[in-house]
């Protein structure tokens, strides 16, 4: 016995015809992945310490940090720093400097930030240092890269197996899509771009294929079911049956990593916003992008015979030529008994009779006759010929 859920997100029976909105979801799709590529050119992402290497310093002031006396202070000890700014809480500082050529180099630039920050703000301490070299950096940014590009790979080579090569193209060309827009998010919000952030946009890789999956599998399935149905009907059917799913699954998640987003800190909020963006791209672009180009590359193959067929009817009634009629068995003779001695007739009607229509057939009895095809009346009867009863 299946008990019903006591509230639904999406109403049982919606019948929203996504695909109406096919053309506008793929153009707004496209310049937003083309705004994407442009902001990655230029200004470029703004890579973290994995990825450019350098010395990254946390402090902790005693108050609320000034930001303009850390820097005064920073420079009148000859430190170069390349960003000051706020991390965490109000008095949390997070310094960024160059790449320093030796380890002992790197520990002697920490005591000197650290001298010179408690001469300005007296109380200052030192939380964390972290340094990466340029050749570990560039080797970061490389295993980075490299992540991506397999996991696509293998996402591509799953639904090939699974679905229909079409499934296949429509599911890859839009992770691709959805991947280009959470670069274009993280160039236009400046978050550090590092291992962690390369870890959150595998996460939406996955989740946005798991959602893809869901809905190409119903898909497939009312296929099967509906043999003759239009595959643009088909297709707003097998969203709409998923919807409630889609819609839920995306709610949960949105509200389970909204809360680090907004006070996980430095070190995670980056990680939750691309979520969030990532969680909403990827539940908008199994509607609107995936299912178009399903329909645009399956339109003519996964409904072949269905197309097919409308069009036949369509030319009959153009030409307004009939169907050819089926051969039919030919009619049966029958035979009309007369009363012996009588004398028959033969049957009236009108054409041409073939030969030895009219004659008895051989051992038959006097006065029968062979009865006309199609069921012609018999000619009267001269005489007092009665039938025999």
């Amino acid at each position: 016995m299946f008990i019903r859920p006591l509230f639904r997100i999406i109403p049982d029976g919606t019948r929203i015809q996504f695909m109406k909105g096919r053309f506008m979801g793929l153009i707004v799709s496209a310049i937003l992945s083309t705004a994407s590529v442009v902001l990655f050119f230029h200004p470029g992402l703004h890579l973290g310490i994995d990825f450019s290497g350098g010395v990254v310093i946390q402090a902790k002031t005693p108050g609320p940090a000034n930001f303009p006396q850390i820097r005064a202070a920073l420079s009148a000890a000859g430190i170069p720093d390349q960003g000051v700014q706020r991390f965490g809480g109000p008095s949390d500082v997070l310094i960024r400097m160059g790449t320093q050529p030796t380890q002992k180099a790197t520990a002697q630039m920490v005591d000197r930030v650290h001298a010179a920050l408690d001469a300005k703000v007296p109380g200052t301490t030192i939380m964390q240092a972290d340094a990466v070299g340029a050749a570990v950096s560039a080797q970061l940014f490389r295993n980075g890269l490299l992540a991506l590009g397999i996991s696509l790979a293998m996402i591509l080579v799953y639904i090939w197996f699974r679905f229909e090569w079409q499934f296949a193209v429509g599911a890859v060309v839009t992770l691709v899509l959805d991947v280009t827009k959470a670069i274009g998010f993280l160039a236009l919000t400046r978050f550090d771009f590092d291992l962690v952030m390369v870890a959150a946009i595998l996460t939406v890789l996955g989740y946005s294929t798991n959602d893809k999956v869901v809905v190409y599998d119903r898909v497939r399935e009312n296929l099967r079911k509906y043999k003759t149905m239009p595959l643009r009907e088909l297709i707003d059917l097998s969203i709409n049956e998923t919807l409630n799913r889609t819609v839920g699954t995306s709610m949960t998640v949105f509200i389970a990593a909204l809360p680090l987003a907004l006070f996980g800190g430095q070190s995670i909020s980056g990680f939750a916003w691309v979520m969030l963006f990532g969680i909403v791209v990827g539940t908008s672009s199994s509607i609107f992008i995936a299912a178009p180009i399903l329909l645009f590359l399956g339109e003519h193959r996964l409904r072949r015979e269905a197309v097919a067929a409308p069009q036949t009817q369509a030319v009959r009634a153009s030409t307004g030529a009939a169907p050819a009629a089926a051969p039919q068995a030919p009619a049966v003779r029958k035979e009309e008994a007369v009363a012996p001695g009588g004398s028959g007739s033969a049957p009236s009607g009108g054409g041409n009779a073939p030969a030895g229509a009219g004659a008895p057939p051989a051992g038959a009895r006097p006065g029968e006759q062979r009865g006309t095809r199609g069921g012609a009346r018999p000619a009267a009867r001269q005489g007092g010929g009665r039938r025999a009863r």
